[in-house]
């Protein structure tokens, strides 16, 4: 009786490769960044959840032996901002009405400059687009004196609508600078298909490139969110006293301590106003990296 042969399974191990010492050095490279930039934000935490007994000891990086959320309750309704103890979340909700509607803003009227100077190209546009670019690196600090002034004459210094428009202005070199190079890497036989089929200017701006434009608009967005919700001294000059933003309640809150100064209060203070842009960078990192590497620095 014919037995059929087996067939031979050849089992080959894969050989470990160890790591190259350039590859170990990047590693403790990353990792010493890593702990440098952690190492901060790890004391801080600790210590706003310990209680004073605890900070007095001395144990700065020590994790706490009794845990407790109170000084962050009273970092957000009870501590006192200058000659109010309401905590900081009225700067959280003035930091919100500034935010929002300065970044929908900018955005959008970059996005239209971008769009406008990538296919329609205007008259005097590369003109435009030069004092737009220049307009992105000149300091805040310069143009302070004649802006107050300015605002003041139109009855903006002080409210809610100046401190936004104040924004807009800051915001609109940077943004014009993504959208059009982001929008130039779009094909233009596509811009000359849609004006083929009659799209106008609104039109093709809205059906097709804005649909298109939701990896730079996500970048934008972050820009804009992050910029905006850390300024301090546009937000200190322009917002008024009724609305200003959670930075500056910041400073309040550690300028005006008297007596012992709470340490636990202050962090938990500053982990809250820096919550917002670490939640969105966290949730859309890597939106940020595709928005990058979409057209965001391509000249």
């Amino acid at each position: 009786m014919h037995t059929p042969a087996m067939p031979v399974v050849s089992i080959t191990r894969k050989r470990r490769v160890l790591p190259t010492p350039a590859r170990i050095g990047i590693y403790a490279f990353l990792f010493t960044a890593a702990a440098f930039f952690l190492l901060p934000l790890y004391v801080m935490l600790v210590t706003s959840v310990k209680p004073m007994e605890e900070i007095r000891l001395g144990h700065l990086f020590g994790l706490p032996m009794q845990m407790t959320l109170e000084p962050w309750a009273q970092a957000w309704s009870e501590v006192c901002t200058g000659l109010q103890c309401e905590g900081i979340k009225g700067g959280f909700w003035n930091s919100v009405a500034i935010v929002l509607p300065s970044t929908l803003v900018s955005i959008f009227f970059g996005a239209l400059n971008g769009y406008a100077l990538s296919f329609w190209r205007p008259k005097f546009g590369n003109g435009l687009f030069l004092v737009l670019l220049i307009g992105a690196f000149v300091p805040y600090q310069v143009l302070m004196f004649p802006l107050v002034r300015a605002f003041a004459s139109m009855s903006l210094f002080g409210t809610l609508p100046g401190i936004v428009l104040i924004h807009t202005i800051f915001g609109m070199p940077v943004m014009t600078l993504l959208f059009r190079n982001y929008y130039s890497t779009v094909p233009r036989e596509l811009f000359m298909a849609a004006r083929i089929d009659g799209g106008g200017f609104w039109r093709i701006f809205v059906q097709l490139m804005l649909p298109m434009s939701l990896p730079i608009i996500v970048v934008a967005v972050i820009m804009q969110v992050t910029g905006i919700w850390n300024d301090f001294i546009l937000g200190l000059t322009f917002a008024g006293r009724e609305h200003l933003p959670m930075t500056v309640q910041l400073n309040n809150v550690i300028n005006t301590t008297t007596g012992e100064r709470l340490y636990n209060v202050n962090m938990a203070a500053t982990l809250l106003t820096s919550l917002v842009p670490l939640v969105i960078y966290l949730v859309s990192g890597r939106w940020f990296v595709r928005g990058i590497a979409a057209g965001a620095v391509k000249g």
